[in-house]
């Protein structure tokens, strides 16, 4: 109780300093922004003129979602900085979003243009009734030809026409008009209700001796704000280098917009992600219960699942768009590399409005040495994988993200970026090529069953066929597995690899292989399980 009310008293003791003090308003303005992966921090610039004695210095039109103990400000005159005091102002909103004026001024178009139809239409009234009433004069009139009647009649039904018309035409613009304000006033009241937000206000108490000019600088941490990398990854063939397009995507809806700031991007600790399909260990023991059949069914099922995914990124490359026009050069950016994290200076201001929609800053172009290599795993996709492997990449200051892929001037689909590898060559995977022809088919004549004694013997065996049909020479990995037991009952033996080496631990076995232009290999993988006749293990 008694903290309670000594932090009551101190708050009631700052607004009557506060109260006492001549308060002056100061246009602090936006310089820079550091963005970070899920904050930011502004930093804003004013100028002061101080008279005699203590003041207070009112910055406003600030964002409500400041960090309070974030607040930092900084005096540079001759003058002193007694306090710093932050809150939101709940009677003073923040101004209107420019979406929000533009909406209006689009609304008060249309308003004056049915404004403008209602004034035709009553005009048109007007000469309706005029034609009325001077058709009753004409009936009355009795020295009138027949003649005269006709032409006379003839122009009132035009004329009536032609205002029963134009009204009709002016009643269904008015009609139109008036939906096109009943839906931009929606909009209007949508983005009210998150444009309605309290304005943020930091109070400097500040000391002079004398009548004095100095600067004054206010740096906080702002949420509703944050980046994150994505990347274009540019091949022109296998015998160039790569290009890499960095990219940060900003955002903010921190209810200021940051209008021509200059904007720095710090790093964030990679996430891990994946792009090739990784081949697990193939453990196999004795079937005992039908709850495991069902089980390892539908693993099967769930690994063959992945084949379509593959082929969809393949499939994109029917539809792919030609790059002809070489890109325009990136924006100026410095990078200041720290301890730990690493900094884009972008050196052009930039606009980003407080909407929330991701806009795009390039930070980084980087040209690249890189050994090209396919890799196919066939008993998982049909498909040849292009990756190129990058030595030293530790340097570019890489994060994970989000990467299109341009092979040849084509657009051949989108991967993931994992820089979460621990070695010191990077590996891309650019997406597949229809150039390289993998198959994988079971050799019936060398698949077999068999009895002998109290044992059973299953023997499989695999013949994979590789094709390059491009104009030059490439290496290809081929991966494929053995299963892997875990009973000592269970005997796996290779029985054919082809020179491919197997890990004992996984079962993974892999051929190094380089194919010169329109050249076929043949690998053949075969094994043997044996196991007790009167178990059942289930390798198919």
């Amino acid at each position: 109780m008694r903290k309670y009310y000594a932090i009551t008293m101190a708050v009631i003791l700052a607004s009557c300093l506060l109260n006492a003090q001549p308060v002056k308003d100061v246009k602090a303005e936006l310089k820079h922004v550091t963005v970070f992966p899920d904050r930011a921090q502004a930093d804003h610039e004013g100028s002061v003129t101080l008279m005699p004695g203590k003041s207070v210095l009112k910055l406003t039109e600030l964002s409500p979602y400041i960090d309070p103990q974030s607040v930092q400000v900084k005096g540079f005159g001759e003058f002193t900085i007694l306090s710093v005091n932050h809150q939101n102002n709940y009677l003073k909103n923040l101004d209107e979003a420019p979406e929000i004026k533009s909406l209006r001024s689009q609304m008060e178009a249309l308003q004056l243009k049915v404004e403008d139809e209602k004034t035709a239409i009553a005009a048109l009234k007007e000469k309706e009734a005029f034609l009325t009433a001077n058709r009753a004069l004409l009936v009355k009139e009795t020295t009138v030809s027949v003649e005269q009647i006709r032409s006379i009649m003839d122009l009132y039904t035009n004329n009536m026409e032609q205002v029963g018309i134009s009204v009709v035409r002016k009643n269904r613009l008015i009609k139109d008009y008036e939906k096109q304000i009943a839906a931009i006033q929606q909009q209007i009241s949508e983005k009210l209700v998150k444009q309605n937000l309290p304005s943020g206000e930091v109070f400097v108490t500040v000391s002079s001796e004398k009548q004095v000019s100095g600067k004054i600088t206010l740096s906080y941490v702002v949420m509703n704000a944050g980046w994150y990398p994505s990347y274009d990854i540019r091949v022109t063939d296998i015998r160039n280098p790569v290009t890499i397009f960095y990219k940060a995507n900003v955002y903010q809806n921190t209810g200021v917009e940051w209008k021509d700031v200059r904007l720095s991007f710090s790093n964030a600790t990679p996430w891990v992600s994946g792009d090739i399909p990784a081949m697990y260990p193939w453990m196999i023991d004795f079937y005992v219960q039908p709850r495991m059949l069902m089980s390892r069914s539908n693993k099967g099922i769930a690994d063959q699942a992945e084949a379509p995914a593959m082929m969809e990124v393949a499939a994109v490359t029917k539809e792919a768009r030609m790059i002809e026009e070489a890109p325009a050069p990136p924006p100026p950016v410095q990078v200041q590399t720290g301890e730990t994290t690493v900094t884009f200076d972008v050196s052009v201001p930039y606009s980003i409005p407080a909407d929330g929609k991701i806009q795009v800053v390039e930070i980084q172009r980087l040209i690249s040495d890189a050994e090209y290599k396919y890799v196919t795993l066939p008993k998982l996709s049909q498909y040849a994988y292009l990756t190129a492997n990058i030595a030293d990449w530790a340097k570019m200051n890489l994060q994970a993200g989000e990467a299109t892929l341009y092979f040849e001037n084509s657009f051949v689909g989108k991967t993931n970026l994992d820089v979460s590898q621990l070695k010191d060559t990077l590996a891309i995977s650019l997406g597949t090529d229809n150039s390289i022809l993998v198959k994988r088919e079971k050799r019936q004549d060398f698949t077999s069953k068999k009895v002998i004694g109290a044992n059973k013997t299953e023997t499989y065996s695999f013949l994979i066929t590789v094709r390059n049909n491009k104009a030059s020479g490439i290496k290809l990995t081929l991966q494929d597995q053995i299963p892997v037991s875990t009973n000592s009952s269970i005997t796996v033996e290779p029985v054919e690899m082809s020179g491919g080496k197997l890990t004992n631990e996984t079962g993974e076995v892999k051929w190094d292989l380089e194919l010169k232009a329109q050249e076929s290999k043949q690998i053949i993988l075969s094994y043997s399980v044996k196991y007790p006749k009167d178990k059942i293990v289930i390798l198919e």
